[in-house]
């Protein structure tokens, strides 16, 4: 909630002290960041035909979080099996090339994703996602809402 009086705007912010920080911090001396380079990403998570999906943060990773990230890639003239992700969200920035998205009962709705993007997948969509280039492949940023990613594949034919 955005406050729009500058005075109470300051009273709240005083009472985050550095002291209660450092206190809460003491409690769980197991926190530290975590640096997971691209040769550690792992392909042990869940799958899509059609795509390629490799964890950096999860807890097969070893890292303790409400989050899971990774990245996402779709070859040249590849799509991806129709599928959602169950009640889990994702957020997704595209860093390299073009996408096609289709989504709903029949998949009767599309857009392009294209590099710099964000896109927003909600929770339970049943969507699948379309490289319509010749030559070059697509690859997301991926952050879900969840620790475990969470992946149902549907039949092929599920749209008709």
């Amino acid at each position: 909630m955005l406050l729009k009086d500058p005075d109470r705007a300051d009273i709240r912010l005083q009472t985050l002290k550095l002291p209660h920080i450092i206190s809460a911090m003491n409690e769980n001396e197991s926190l530290s960041i975590s640096v997971v380079q691209p040769d550690q990403f792992s392909a042990g998570t869940s799958q899509t035909p059609g795509s390629r999906r490799l964890a950096a943060i999860s807890p097969d990773m070893g890292i303790r979080s409400a989050l899971w990230g990774g990245t996402f890639l779709v070859e040249p003239g590849a799509q991806t099996g129709i599928h959602h992700h169950g009640p889990q969200e994702t957020i997704a920035y595209v860093l390299a090339g073009e996408s096609f998205i289709q989504w709903g009962e029949c998949g009767e709705h599309s857009l392009t994703a294209r590099a710099g993007d964000f896109l927003h997948v909600p929770a339970w969509l049943v969507h699948r996602e379309i490289n319509r280039s010749k030559d070059m492949p697509y690859r997301w940023i991926v952050v879900r809402s969840t620790s475990e990613p969470i992946v149902v594949n549907l039949a092929p034919d599920a749209w008709g």
